[in-house]
C-alpha cells in the first residue's frame, strides 16, 4: 500500500493513524536509506502513542535503544540498529524482553532471522518534492484499512 506523503506533517499524521492500531507484541520495522525519515516517524509515532505531543524522542542512533512508558503499562522500545552488524548483538540490548512490549526498528535488515514475520513493514523513499516521502506498508492484515491512499 503505497501512500504519498507529501510533507513532514503528513508522515506525522500517518503515525498518529496508526498509533492506535499498535498492540502489545507489534513490531515495526522501519526501512528506508538515510534521511528517509525514519527517526521522524518514529518520534511522530511514540508521541501519539502517549499522547504527549512535547514528548522529548531523542533518536536511539548512539543508545542504541531507547524505551518509554505507555498507558496500560506497555513499554515501547525504538531500536537504530544502523551501527549493529547482525543479530548477534541483539541479546545485550534486551531484544527479547522487549518483544513483550511494542517495538519500532530502524534498519531492520540488522535483525536476520530476528525479524518478525508478522511485522507491519514500512518502506520511506524520498517523494519527487524536496520534503515529500512514499511510504510502503505492509503487514498488519485488518488493520490498515481506513488509511488514505
Amino acid at each position: 500500500m503505497p501512500l504519498i506523503l507529501p510533507d513532514a506533517e503528513a508522515t506525522a499524521r500517518l503515525a498518529a493513524l496508526l498509533a492506535p492500531r499498535a498492540r502489545a507484541g507489534d513490531a515495526i520495522l522501519l526501512e528506508g536509506p538515510l534521511g528517509a525519515g525514519k527517526s521522524a516517524f518514529a518520534r511522530a509515532f511514540l508521541r501519539a502513542l502517549t499522547g504527549d505531543p512535547g514528548l522529548e524522542v531523542p533518536s536511539p542512533s548512539f543508545t542504541l535503544v531507547q524505551s518509554y512508558d505507555l498507558p496500560g503499562g506497555i513499554e515501547a522500545h525504538h531500536f537504530d540498529l544502523y551501527r549493529l552488524d547482525g543479530p548477534g548483538d541483539l541479546r545485550e540490548l534486551g531484544w527479547e524482553e522487549a518483544r513483550r512490549g511494542l517495538v519500532l526498528v530502524e534498519w531492520p535488515d540488522r535483525l536476520g532471522p530476528l525479524a518478525p514475520p508478522e511485522a507491519l513493514r514500512i518502506r520511506l523513499a524520498q517523494g519527487e518534492m524536496e520534503n515529500s516521502r512514499i511510504a510502503t506498508l505492509d503487514g498488519w492484515p485488518g488493520r490498515l484499512h481506513g488509511l488514505p491512499g
